[in-house]
């Protein structure tokens, strides 16, 4: 038999002739972090309609598809839902509030804002990507918030407080590996016992961070005691 004789024959030339085709319209651009790529890129959002084709004319509509976020580096096509997605520019700006905002939840907690607290919590933001941040900055700032008496600093652990902590981490932590969610809470809990043991406020304020870090209450105790031993 012939090639294109058989019914395979017959059907990749049906294919030929008939067909879909998507016409694609730009409504939204921006810039995302591509999975395709690995990297912040600019990107089109795009709805689509599709057509169905005789010898790759157009003709009957056959509706609307899913709207999709296209690439403007790799050309990829990906769910809108990549979008949800942060890219790594606003990743670690989130990261280095959501750090700043545990130093001084923890410090505010501690009370007293001794030297020692202060250095380990200034290393921390600094490292989270404050370059400029000092002690003496955090301590004006926390002497600020305790003189706020509208603030959540004149409890321990308040609703305000817990508000400000899952502001901070709520956006966060669902981007976070495991180990992320915890190396937070470990550099929280080495600024609590920078002076000395945990005092009841900072277990407290410890908890609210563990909570909204989405690390259950058993690690949290796990990760508070860790903290404690000498590596």
């Amino acid at each position: 038999m012939l090639p294109g004789r058989g019914r395979n024959g017959r059907a990749a030339r049906g294919a030929r002739v008939l067909g879909t085709r998507t016409a694609w319209t730009a409504v939204a651009d921006g810039e995302f972090f591509c999975p395709g790529c690995g990297g912040d890129r600019n990107y089109q959002r795009l709805t689509g309609r599709r057509r169905f084709t005789v010898l790759g004319v157009p003709l009957l509509p056959r509706g609307a598809t899913a709207p999709v976020v296209a690439c403007a580096s790799c050309e990829g096509h990906f769910g809108t839902d990549v979008l949800d997605h942060p890219t790594t520019t606003r990743f670690a700006a989130m990261l280095r509030d959501a750090v700043h905002t545990v130093a001084l939840a923890v410090l505010a907690a501690g009370g007293t804002c001794s030297r020692t607290s202060l250095e380990t919590a200034a290393a921390a933001v600094r490292a989270a990507g404050f370059d400029g941040c000092t002690e003496e900055q955090l301590a004006a700032l926390v002497e600020a918030l305790a003189a706020d008496t509208g603030r959540f600093y004149e409890q321990p652990c308040g609703a305000g407080l817990a508000i400000e902590l899952h502001e901070a981490l709520d956006p966060l932590a669902p981007h976070l590996a495991p180990a992320g969610r915890e190396s937070i809470l470990l550099q929280a809990a080495r600024i609590a016992l920078a002076d000395g043991p945990y005092t009841p406020a900072e277990r407290d304020a410890l908890a609210t961070v563990g909570a909204a870090l989405t690390i259950c209450a058993d690690d949290v105790s796990r990760l508070l005691a860790a903290a404690r031993t000498p590596s």
